[in-house]
């Protein structure tokens, strides 16, 4: 499950504080050349089965077809002079695209 770094839970708590209650899930989605890319989208509950991550107050919801994927994966934002993105340092990956934009893991 992703342990989010202080500047991920940063962003998320400001990405969480609009004046409609919402969550975020976590997920992944087939895209790319290596086949599976993150995926962050609002959501107004949890689904079923998705796992909640709870940490510094901060809750997300990771979508169960996405735990293999991710689990113990690191989530952290990132900025610099031209972009802002959310990135995961994850220790499943088995081969990326060349421009890091998907991934592949060990079936």
């Amino acid at each position: 499950l992703p342990l989010q770094t202080s500047d991920a839970v940063a962003r998320l708590r400001n990405l969480l504080n609009g004046p409609t209650p919402q969550l975020i899930r976590i997920g992944v989605r087939n895209k790319g050349c290596a086949g599976l890319s993150y995926h962050l989208d609002y959501v107004d509950k949890p689904g079923r089965f998705d796992e909640v991550v709870t940490q510094d107050g901060v809750r997300v919801l990771i979508d169960s077809k996405a735990l293999f994927s991710i689990i113990g994966s690191e989530m952290d934002w990132k900025e610099d002079q031209l972009s802002s993105k959310f990135v995961f340092k994850n220790p499943n990956i088995k081969d990326a695209c060349g421009c890091g934009e998907s991934f592949n893991v060990a079936s």
